[in-house]
């Protein structure tokens, strides 16, 4: 790292500890082991409420984050990596750049989040609420979408190799742009071709056809 980095903002790339960020007054560790003690049923448990929270960078590798509100919290560029984020709240947050792989998602909530530029291949997208979530450039290699709701989530640019979508109503989003090569697609998709439909989003050719 140069010297101009040090005084423009290179700095911003390293991870936070969570010992060094607080949230309301309340060191960012305090909370999530209160929050662990609440997952666990333990007595002092207090589960976790970081909406709005600044967690930019915040390094939350393993972190458990079941349960836990993070409503508009920003995360840009924050390691989740093996995280439990098992029925999170992440409505608007922003996770652009985050590193989510490896995390438990099963049925996370998060509507109108940014995961632009995302790490998040091999993630098991288990029921989840993607609905209007930005997937612009973002790694879902592998990734298995299997009974989430997508309905208006934004996926151009996204490396969508491998993909598993077969078990995923792909109504409503928008896949336009996208290389969809090797994709494991459900049975009889058609991916849009442009003008409306592409901006509409995807279409099911064997919707109605009784095939």
């Amino acid at each position: 790292m140069g010297l101009l980095d040090i005084f423009f903002g290179g700095e911003t790339n390293r991870l936070r500890n969570i010992k060094s960020i607080r949230h309301n007054g309340n060191r960012l560790s305090d909370i999530l082991a209160a929050h662990k003690n609440f997952f666990e049923g333990k007595p002092g448990g207090i589960r976790a409420d970081l909406a709005g929270a600044d967690l930019r960078h915040a390094d939350l590798h393993q972190a458990n984050l079941a349960g836990a509100n993070l409503e508009g919290a920003n995360l840009a560029g924050a390691n989740l990596k093996q995280a439990k984020l098992v029925r999170a709240n992440f409505a608007g947050a922003n996770l652009r750049g985050a590193d989510l792989r490896n995390t438990d998602m099963t049925e996370a909530y998060f509507p109108g989040a940014n995961l632009t530029e995302a790490q998040a291949s091999g993630i098991e997208f288990f029921r989840c609420d993607l609905t209007l979530v930005i997937f612009h450039r973002a790694n879902l290699r592998n990734a298995n979408f299997r009974a989430a709701n997508i309905q208006g989530a934004q996926f151009a640019g996204a490396d969508m190799g491998v993909t598993i979508l077969r078990e995923t109503d792909l109504e409503g989003a928008d896949l336009s742009g996208v290389d969809l090569t090797t994709t494991l697609l459900p049975p009889g998709y058609q991916p849009a071709t442009g003008g409306s439909e592409a901006a509409g989003g995807a279409k099911t050719a064997a919707q109605g056809s009784g095939k």
